[in-house]
């Protein structure tokens, strides 16, 4: 079976920072904590294992949720902080404080905003896998047309690359899911799980919540605060039987 995975950053909701809008860490804890019940509750009702990249400042804010995190889901890194980024300290840190309040190893680590590190730095704080490659181009923020749309083993560790549909690269990222047509992503998933025989999208927790009140894009928040629930749970079922619902470190430990 093609492996589906379904993934999210578990991050404090800064993005109204990006837009002007001063909000405290305890409000971005909040958004990303309302969300993040609704998006749990979905994938867990579907019994959808999720990979979870979770960053230092929300675990060690939600140590208890992490702890009773069911144990079908996967928990990986997300840095410590979402904001900003220090690899010689936040690689390892936020992998020691994962471990330590999950009781488990952690093996992937995904960047925010989807951000190039250097590969080196990841291997050396203990990491096997990271998922921060979008092959794509998305003006203003990166052109990856050149990288390859599969998982691949480089530099001793895996890279997992986000889902992009086969020959024009359209990228199936969290905005694509809460603006597009149903019908239309869910052909292009459909697609790209057959012709790349995997699938890998992203979700973070606050687009699930109620972002009334906070001045951003109709593109960014579409679907706020009920709707986009509604569609991911009929995406998830229309997904069932096109492959398996799996985790990067399940999907991996296969591939070797």
């Amino acid at each position: 079976m093609k492996p589906i995975l379904i993934t999210i950053d578990v991050e404090e909701c800064d993005i109204p920072l990006e837009y002007g809008f001063d909000i405290p860490l305890e409000e971005q804890l909040a958004i990303s904590q309302e969300g993040l019940r609704d998006f749990m509750q979905i994938v867990e009702e579907a019994k959808v294992p999720v990979t979870i990249f979770c960053t230092g400042v929300y675990a060690e804010n939600n140590a208890e949720w992490i702890k009773s995190l069911d144990p079908m889901h996967e928990l990986a890194s997300h840095g410590y902080y979402h904001g900003h980024f220090d690899a010689s300290k936040d690689l390892i840190s936020s992998k020691q404080l994962l471990e330590s309040l999950s009781d488990k190893t952690i093996t992937g680590f995904r960047m925010a905003r989807m951000q190039y590190v250097e590969e080196s730095e990841i291997l050396k704080a203990g990491y096997t896998y990271h998922s921060s490659l979008n092959p794509t181009w998305i003006p203003g923020r990166y052109d990856h047309r050149d990288k390859p749309t599969k998982p691949f083993f480089e530099k001793g560790l895996w890279n997992v690359p986000a889902s992009v549909s086969p020959w024009l690269r359209i990228p199936l990222f969290w905005l694509s899911f809460k603006n597009f047509p149903l019908w239309i992503y869910t052909m292009l998933a459909k697609r790209t799980l057959r012709k790349q025989e995997y699938l890998n999208i992203y979700f973070h927790p606050w687009e699930f919540a109620d972002l009334s009140k906070y001045p951003l894009p109709a593109h960014v928040k579409r679907g706020h605060n009920g709707p986009l629930q509604d569609k991911l749970r009929t995406f998830l079922k229309q997904m069932k039987g096109e492959g398996e619902f799996t985790t990067m470190a399940k999907m991996l430990k296969a591939y070797e």
